[in-house]
């Protein structure tokens, strides 16, 4: 199961939505959710509400299309919901979703992590605020899933080397996951870290050990693909991961009610 997932409706996305489903099933998936990206701090000036409704119409050809061969959940990964919770809302009531992710890719007024120079900046600043609004997006909890918790360490780490001592952030770590515990929320395994730079999920095992210590029960795996060829890449080890920290399943998501799938 690959429960995240972009399209060509996304603005980084590659190709169709119909295409990505015969990908998934030559690589014997089961399951998938197509997570487009939709941005709620910026939901009409960029025009994520088109993005959406488009999105949505072609889950939903490819779920007729595919009906007996995958499973195709509809999903939106949500952007900053917390920056603009009035927008979040509606977007999230707008249609029949069967599973929602979290994330945030930036600070507020800020541009993407992915452009920052980071040797002109003061890292741990930034990623002190960055898990301030993790928190905040923890506890406004109208998600599924919290998508790739670490998400700036794909840049800091990974792309620029730059190094980080995340003990000086496991406290505020500590109050995001036992959010999600106590909210019965899901973290995310993202395997796309794996072949990047960074050679790690998003987060890494011992933040998924973590949540687990701390009551955490749901974990989904996904794979960020942006691309047909990439569907599915490292669900497997994202799984056995998630089996070393503890945990017997993961979750798939329909109507927005998890669905513990055992880990074989």
């Amino acid at each position: 199961m690959d429960l995240h997932v972009h399209t060509d409706n996304s603005f980084d996305g590659n190709h169709s939505i119909m295409y990505m489903c015969e990908k998934a099933c030559e690589k014997n998936i089961k399951a998938v959710a197509f997570t487009d990206h939709v941005e709620a701090d910026c939901y009409y000036e960029e025009h994520y509400d088109k993005v959406a409704l488009q999105s949505f119409f072609d889950t939903m050809k490819a779920r007729c299309a595919f009906d007996g061969k995958l499973i195709v959940c509809s999903g939106i990964e949500l952007g900053e919901a917390c920056f603009s919770p009035e927008t979040a809302d509606k977007i999230i009531s707008e249609r029949k979703y069967d599973f929602v992710a979290a994330s945030i890719h930036n600070l507020r007024g800020e541009q993407d992590f992915c452009f920052f120079d980071y040797a002109e900046y003061d890292v741990e600043a930034i990623l002190d605020e960055y898990f301030d609004e993790e928190l905040n997006l923890a506890q406004w909890g109208k998600f599924d899933s919290l998508a790739h918790l670490t998400y700036p360490l794909r840049y800091i780490q990974g792309e620029q080397k730059i190094p980080v001592n995340m003990g000086r952030f496991s406290k505020k770590i500590d109050e995001i996951l036992k959010t999600l515990a106590e909210k019965d929320k899901a973290l995310e395994i993202n395997t796309s870290g794996l072949f990047q730079k960074l050679k790690s999920t998003m987060p890494g095992e011992d933040v998924v050990k973590r949540f687990r210590e701390l009551g955490g029960k749901l974990v989904t795996v996904g794979s960020d693909s942006h691309y047909a060829n990439r569907i599915g890449n490292g669900i497997q080890y994202g799984m056995e991961l998630a089996k070393r920290c503890g945990f017997d399943s993961v979750a798939l998501y329909k109507s927005r009610e998890p669905i513990e799938v055992p880990i074989e």
